[in-house]
């Protein structure tokens, strides 16, 4: 068996506020968007090679009741390798910063910050060792 790539499903109330955070400040491009009644039901963000995947509450609720009701509660916490911790606090400037910039015992310099969507992002820029 070979797994080829992990990516995220979020489930959020609404995707419309969640899409400036990767589109505008990290410059990710939503390549699907499905529409769900007169709102966005599921979206996928790409860049770099990164995915990340959101979908309404009410679309995973028509879609796959089984996955809504099993994820119920269930939260995330997205962990992304960058190449420029600097770059990053610019460009999350103004966000909640949920953990401040920080060494890590490996090396890694980090920083976590609530996306609008309520969504934990962390970014880490590996140490020299690493």
């Amino acid at each position: 068996m070979q797994l080829r790539k992990v990516v995220p499903i979020i489930a959020v109330d609404a995707i419309e506020p969640c899409l400036p955070f990767w589109t505008d400040r990290l410059g990710f491009a939503v390549t699907v968007q499905v529409p769900h009644g007169d709102r966005i039901g599921f979206a996928i963000l790409v860049k770099d090679g990164c995915e990340v995947m959101y979908q309404s509450r009410a679309s995973m609720d028509a879609d796959v009741p089984g996955v809504a009701a099993s994820s119920a509660g269930h939260g995330i916490t997205l962990y992304i390798d960058v190449d420029d911790i600097n770059a990053v606090e610019r460009v999350v400037a103004g966000l909640e910063v949920v953990v401040p910039r920080r060494t890590t015992f490996y090396g890694a310099e980090e920083i976590f910050v609530r996306a609008p969507c309520g969504t934990v992002v962390g970014f880490s820029q590996p140490g020299a060792d690493a």
